[in-house]
C-alpha cells in the first residue's frame, strides 16, 4: 500500500538506522505529526516473549502520571453501595442485569471500558463471545474486577491504561496526545517503559526487551535507544 504524500514528507525526518533519545523522539513525533487533529502518541515494546506459555503472559494496567488525553465512557456492573459509590465517582452508566441484558439483546457498546464486582462475573460469562474479541471483558489483573468500584472509576478517569503482550510478544499503549508537553509525554513514556521491564516474568532468558518505538495515530514510527532505559 502506497503511503500518502505528508506521510512519505514526515519518514524523510526520521533517519530509520537510527535509535533516538526520548527527547530526541518527542521532538520528532510533534514534527511528524501528519494528521490534522491533535493525534494521540502511541508507544510500542517489542518482547522477547512466549506468550502460549502460561509463565510468559504479561498483562496489567497503570495510571500513567499526566494521562492519555483520551475520555473513557465507563460502564460499571455491580449493585447497592459498589453502585452507589460508582454513581458517586462518575461512572457514565450503572446497573447490573439491566445492562448486561441491554448489551446481550439490543447489541448495545456505548461505552469504551467495564468495571464489575466479583459477583457480577458468572452474569457476564455468557457474553464472552462478544465482549472478548472487543477486549471489554473485565479482569482482575487489570483492575476492573473489583469491589472497589470507586478507586477503578477514578483510576479510569485519571488515564489509567491496560497492556497485554500479543502473541508476538508486542505490547502497545497510548502515552498521550501531540500537544502535550514533552517533559509530561516522557514522564508517561519512563513510567510505562520502567513498569514493562519490572514485570519480567523470571523464565525469561538473554535480552527481554527487544525494541521500543513511537508514532503518532498516522505517523512513521520511531525508534528508541534501548541503552537509556536499562539499568
Amino acid at each position: 500500500m502506497k503511503k500518502g504524500k505528508k506521510y512519505q514528507e514526515a519518514s524523510k525526518k526520521i533517519d530509520k538506522k537510527k535509535t533516538y533519545s526520548k527527547e530526541e523522539a518527542i521532538e520528532l513525533i510533534k514534527s511528524t505529526n501528519i494528521a490534522n487533529f491533535d493525534a494521540s502518541v502511541e508507544l510500542a515494546m517489542h518482547l522477547n516473549l512466549d506468550t502460549k506459555k502460561a509463565d510468559q503472559q504479561l498483562r496489567g494496567a497503570i495510571v500513567l502520571p499526566n494521562g492519555t488525553g483520551k475520555t473513557k465512557k465507563i460502564l460499571v456492573l455491580a449493585k447497592g453501595e459498589a453502585a452507589n459509590m460508582a454513581k458517586e465517582a462518575g461512572a457514565d452508566f450503572v446497573g447490573d442485569n439491566d445492562l448486561i441484558d441491554k448489551i446481550q439483546n439490543e447489541n448495545w457498546f456505548d461505552f469504551d471500558v467495564i468495571v464489575a464486582t466479583p459477583d457480577m462475573m458468572p452474569l457476564l460469562g455468557k457474553l464472552g463471545k462478544v465482549l472478548g474479541p472487543r477486549g471489554l471483558m473485565p479482569n482482575p489483573k487489570t483492575g476492573t474486577v473489583t469491589i472497589d468500584t470507586k478507586k477503578a472509576v477514578n483510576d479510569i478517569k485519571k488515564g489509567r491504561v491496560e497492556y497485554r503482550a500479543d502473541s508476538y510478544g508486542n505490547v502497545h499503549t497510548i502515552i498521550g496526545k501531540v500537544s502535550f508537553d514533552s517533559d509530561k509525554l516522557i514522564e508517561n513514556l519512563d513510567t510505562f517503559v520502567n513498569l514493562i521491564y519490572k514485570s519480567k516474568p523470571a523464565v525469561v532468558k538473554g535480552k527481554y526487551v527487544l525494541n521500543i518505538s513511537l508514532a503518532t495515530t498516522m505517523g512513521p514510527g520511531i525508534k528508541l535507544d534501548l541503552s537509556q532505559f536499562e539499568k
